[in-house]
């Protein structure tokens, strides 16, 4: 059974967007689409903790919300992730990853596999890794298990960049740009980010980027793969938005005595 049967099924992320579009582009930016994208990606080599929320849904598992902290020295994780589906204070799950142990408590665990406990662990777990580095046992669709900071780099490798216009994204002032991004090219961490996403070529990129040239939102969709053309649930289609940069998180461990560990014939399969 793997470990992810221990858990409530579903997960899922309300389609989101957070954008309001402004009535026209009053000061369009004095640089080409390539060059604020890439100076974007660039500024994003200088987050040190990022805290951020993602809405949408991903292949294979549906709708789903989640609001999550990360470090990246050293890199540590900390996620609320809710069933769209679920009843008001129901299924929620609470993930960390903290020296390579994943920790997931919440409404969303099976009681009766804490043993009286809050939490569960399993490790070896890794996450923010780029394509099969990442192990969360299936607690996290493959879409989550990179950090928001590397995909958001993706969009400078597209051909098509096109400036869309100046829009209000979480209350800031943003500018819009949009463009497609195929596995052509591609080679060693930017394909495996893109594979991770699950979605065949073209992958369709919304990027949005503030005054002081950093990114403040991305949206990426694209289809199934070949190997989860039958997998149902619907297309990736997932919105990241920072909320907050190189501000003090703190991402602890859960206390020992409780965490009960996840016995080894729950994470098989």
């Amino acid at each position: 059974m793997a470990f992810v049967a221990v858990l409530l099924a579903g997960g899922s992320v309300a389609c989101g967007g957070g954008a309001k579009s402004d009535s026209a582009v009053e000061d369009p930016p004095k640089v080409t689409p390539a060059a604020a994208v890439a100076k974007a990606a660039k500024n994003l080599e200088d987050i040190t903790s990022l805290h951020y929320r993602i809405s949408g849904t991903v292949p294979a598992k549906g709708r789903l919300n989640a609001e999550a902290f990360m470090n990246t020295q050293p890199l540590a994780m900390s996620m609320k992730m809710t069933p769209a589906t679920a009843r008001a204070g129901d299924g929620q799950l609470e993930i960390r990853f903290v020296d390579e142990v994943m920790y997931v408590g919440g409404s969303g665990v099976r009681s009766q596999k804490l043993n009286g406990k809050s939490w569960l662990s399993a490790a070896p777990a890794t996450w923010g890794g780029s394509g099969v580095n990442n192990q969360s046992y299936g607690v996290l669709p493959s879409q989550l298990q990179e950090t928001p900071t590397a995909q958001a780099t993706l969009l400078s490798n597209s051909k098509d960049l096109r400036l869309i216009g100046t829009e209000t994204v979480d209350g800031a002032r943003t500018t819009h740009y949009k463009g497609t991004v195929n596995s052509d090219g591609l080679m060693g961490e930017r394909l495996d980010q893109l594979q991770q996403l699950e979605v065949s070529d073209p992958l369709v990129m919304d990027l949005w980027i503030d005054g002081d040239d950093r990114t403040k939102q991305f949206r990426v969709r694209g289809k199934h793969s070949d190997l989860l053309a039958g997998a149902g649930d619907g297309p990736l289609d997932l919105t990241i938005t920072f909320l907050d940069t190189n501000q003090p998180v703190a991402i602890t461990a859960p206390p020992t005595k409780d965490t009960v560990p996840l016995a080894d014939d729950a994470r098989e399969g």
